[in-house]
């Protein structure tokens, strides 16, 4: 256990040691992202059921998925829980963005340490943009190999 946790802190041995922990802490940014982006997603979804149910009858039912279990309730019953559940949702996002922060602070400085930068090929994106543009064409016009 000992010899794990000092081969993490241990500093990389070569170029390709670099950037492979570089490209997995990249990973890793990019999947909070994408949870920040999901968990946002169902925020939204709170804030439109609690929006539509809140000016209904107290004492009317409504239909709510309980894990995976479709549960009758009144809205009195179902209200709170979904306010609660989105300001849960409201709290992990905040500590995901935390984490977020901390990972992109940690990204730069190993980024300074190594002396990392990313290239952007200017050249190939305007080449590339010309050969999806040509090959819109050739797909308006009909397949290449189409059979007489």
């Amino acid at each position: 256990m000992a010899s794990r946790a000092e081969d993490e802190q241990r500093e990389p041995i070569n170029e390709q040691a670099v950037a492979n922990k570089y490209a997995s802490m990249r990973t890793e940014l990019n999947q909070i992202y994408s949870k920040i982006t999901e968990l946002e997603m169902e925020v939204s979804e709170h804030s439109l059921v609690i929006n539509a149910i809140q000016p209904l009858d107290p004492t009317r039912r409504c239909f709510r998925m309980i894990g995976g279990v479709l549960v009758e309730r009144t809205i009195q019953e179902v209200l709170p829980a979904v306010q609660r559940n989105k300001e849960g949702l409201e709290e992990v996002i905040a500590r995901l963005n935390e984490a977020l922060e901390k990972k992109k602070k940690e990204i730069s400085d190993f980024e300074a340490k190594y002396k990392i930068r990313i290239r952007k090929p200017d050249g190939e994106t305007k080449d590339d943009g010309g050969r999806k543009e040509g090959s819109a064409q050739g797909v308006l016009v009909g397949p290449a190999g189409g059979s007489e």
